[in-house]
C-alpha cells in the first residue's frame, strides 16, 4: 500500500457530494427539453484508514452512483472528495465539450479500486484469467515477465483460487469463483481503498457468506479501507464498522453498526431492520413491524420536504415542507429526521 497521510487523518472525506444526470423530460432522446435527476444529493461522510463503511438502501437510492463518484468514475456535480489529503474532485479538466481526468487522478487510480456487482459482466469473456489480471499490472507497469506471472498466481491464491486456472475463461467458472477473480483484479495494484459495489447480490445465498468472509479477511490482512455497498442490511452489519443508510440520494442515518441494529432512530432504518427475519419463531411472531406503503418516489420528481415523508407512517405537516438536516444525537450517531430531537 502507498498511504502517505497522517495516521489520525481520514483516508477519505466526502462533503456535500451531488451527482445529477440530464434526461429528456418528454421521454424522447431527441427532445430538446430535459430534466436533471438528482441521483446523489448532498452526501457527506468520512472514513478512517482500515475502516469498513456499509452503505445501505433500496435499489435506485443512489448507492452505486455515490461509490462511482467517490472514485471519480463519474464527475460530481458539486461537493468535495478528499482522498489521503488530495482534493481529487479538482482533478478534472475540460477538453472541448467533455470533461476528462487530469494526470494526477490517473496517478492515484492504482490506490483506489472497485469490485463490481455482476462478476460475469465485469470480466471480459474473451480474455483468460491470466490476461484479465495482467491488464492492470501491464497498464501501470508494475511487474514484467516471470514476475508478473508469479504475481498473478499469488493473487489467485490470496482469494482462494487454484493458480492452475489461469488459462481458463470466465464462463468456465461459477458466480462465486468469478467474483473472486474480480476481487483479485481489484487487489492487483495493492490499493488502499476499495469500493465493493453490491459484490454479493448476484450470487447464491450459500456463496454470499464466503465472499463476505473473504473481504473481511483481506481487510484485516492487507489493511484495506472498504466502502461496502449493499441493499441487505442483515448481511452488511456483520462486516461493517459503521453503517450509512441512504434514501433517495441522501444519507438519512449514520452510526456504528451495533447502534444501527440496536437503536435505529430514522423510521426508514427501522423499516429496513423490521424486514430482517429473526431465527426465533417466538420473537419473530411477537415483534412489532414497521411496514412502509407505496414505492420510493422517482428522483426525476422528488417530493418536497423530507424525501421519506410520502412513505413514513409517522410524518407530520413539517415533514412535507421542510427538508430535515443531519444532526448528531449521540457520539458518532447522526440522523436526518424532524421526529428525532
Amino acid at each position: 500500500m502507498n498511504t502517505t497521510g497522517k495516521p489520525d487523518t481520514p483516508l477519505l472525506d466526502v462533503s456535500d457530494l451531488a451527482v445529477e444526470f440530464r434526461v429528456p423530460s418528454r421521454g424522447s432522446v431527441f427532445s430538446e427539453d430535459s430534466k436533471d435527476i438528482k441521483a446523489v444529493d448532498g452526501v457527506s461522510f468520512s472514513m478512517a484508514r482500515g475502516e469498513t463503511l456499509g452503505l445501505v438502501g433500496e435499489s435506485g437510492c443512489g448507492k452505486s452512483t455515490t461509490g462511482r463518484a467517490v472514485l471519480q468514475l463519474v464527475r460530481p456535480t458539486r461537493g468535495h472528495v478528499v482522498f489521503d489529503e488530495e482534493p481529487i474532485h479538482e482533478f478534472w479538466r475540460k477538453k472541448g465539450q467533455k470533461w476528462v481526468w487530469d494526470h494526477r487522478l490517473l496517478d492515484l487510480r492504482r490506490r483506489m479500486q472497485m469490485i463490481f456487482q455482476d462478476p460475469f459482466a465485469s470480466l471480459n469473456p474473451r480474455m483468460t484469467v491470466e490476461t484479465i489480471l495482467s491488464e492492470p499490472l501491464r497498464n501501470f507497469d508494475v511487474v514484467q515477465g516471470t514476475q508478473r506471472r508469479e504475481k498473478i498466481q499469488h493473487l489467485l491464491m490470496t482469494v482462494g483460487m487454484d493458480p492452475r486456472c489461469m488459462r481458463r475463461y470466465p464462463h468456465e467458472f461459477s458466480g462465486g469463483q468469478r467474483q473472486r477473480i474480480g476481487i483479485a483484479r481489484a487487489l492487483a495494484l495493492g490499493p488502499d481503498f476499495i469500493v465493493a459495489d453490491e459484490p454479493i447480490s448476484a450470487l447464491d445465498v450459500s456463496i454470499q457468506a464466503q465472499i463476505m468472509n473473504l473481504l473481511s479477511e483481506l481487510r484485516e490482512k492487507l489493511g484495506l479501507t472498504l466502502l461496502f455497498i449493499a441493499h441487505d442490511l442483515a448481511a452488511i452489519r456483520h462486516v461493517s464498522d459503521r453503517i450509512a443508510v441512504m434514501y433517495l440520494g441522501r444519507i438519512v442515518e449514520l452510526a456504528d453498526a451495533q447502534t444501527i441494529v440496536d437503536r435505529p432512530q430514522h423510521p426508514y432504518t427501522q423499516a429496513l431492520l423490521s424486514a430482517v427475519p429473526i431465527p426465533d419463531p417466538t420473537r419473530e411472531q411477537s415483534r412489532q413491524r414497521t411496514v412502509l406503503s407505496g414505492e420510493m418516489p422517482s428522483p426525476i420528481n422528488p417530493p418536497s420536504g423530507c424525501p421519506f415523508h410520502t412513505r413514513c407512517p409517522f410524518s407530520e405537516d413539517r415533514c412535507r415542507t421542510e427538508v430535515p438536516r443531519m444532526r448528531t444525537i449521540d457520539t458518532g450517531h447522526q440522523v436526518a429526521c424532524h421526529l428525532v430531537e
